[in-house]
């Protein structure tokens, strides 16, 4: 079949979505917390005073998580690092729950959840507004024609990186080693990042998803890119 003319391919998902059901107990806490701790995937850009109701300043740090699983690295990190904001972005519905309860039961304002699809969100983020940008084991989609759906890939990286301030973080960690090297190779090519692998961080959780990797003797690996040039974009307007 031709291809219309303008026609343009939408971008591959790196996600499948697990929209595994909650009970009518839980559900109706999830849609409670979600009006209150949560951020719609759709709409204008953000302004992060808005979001933030803590009273963000030009000088606060704004992290997105992508993809935070379970939940487990998002809450500690939220706990032991309580000056960032976090964004965290996931389609897990349980995940997105226990991220929620744990809102709400330790009191971490700090945090705000998005359900749904990061490239569907980015639109919402201004440029130059984020310290660091966080993807902890991201799906490694291991068989050789799923590769397309891997997140840290040319065009979405293309898209993530002006979203980071000047000296802004992409910290990425994965325990695939076909996936590390693409990693490397994707970020290595982008003109403004610069770095590659360091040590663990010592805040980083171990999670009950890398120790399994660990228990079957898969190395975690952790790379930290920096962005060595500021957006072209103002940011002033999303911190004040």
């Amino acid at each position: 079949m031709a291809i219309p003319a303008g026609f343009e391919r939408p971008p591959q998902r790196s996600f499948k979505p697990r929209r595994r059901g909650l009970s009518p107990t839980r559900t109706v806490a999830f849609e409670r917390a979600m009006t209150r701790w949560g951020i719609t995937v759709d709409g204008p850009p953000l302004r992060w005073a808005d979001v933030f109701d803590s009273g963000s300043k030009g000088d606060s740090e704004v992290v997105l998580d992508i993809r935070f699983g379970a939940g487990e690295a998002l809450i500690e990190v939220a706990e032991t690092r309580p000056y960032e904001h976090v964004i965290g972005i996931d389609v897990h519905t349980p995940g997105i729950a226990a991220v929620l309860e744990a809102v709400e039961s330790r009191g971490l304002p700090n945090v705000r959840v998005v359900d749904g699809d990061v490239l569907d969100f980015l639109g919402r983020i201004p440029d130059g507004s984020l310290s660091a940008i966080r993807a902890f084991f991201p799906d490694p989609w291991p068989k050789h024609r799923q590769r397309g759906r891997r997140l840290i890939r040319h065009d979405v990286v293309a898209r993530l990186v002006p979203l980071l301030r000047c000296n802004g973080e992409l910290q990425l960690a994965s325990d695939a080693a076909d996936y590390v090297t693409q990693m490397q190779t994707v970020c290595d090519a982008h003109p403004s990042l610069h770095g590659g692998v360091v040590g663990r961080p010592s805040w980083r959780p171990c999670t009950r998803f890398e120790q399994r990797g660990l228990d079957a003797g898969r190395a975690p690996v952790d790379l930290l890119y920096i962005a060595s040039a500021s957006s072209p974009s103002d940011s002033s307007s999303a911190l004040r």
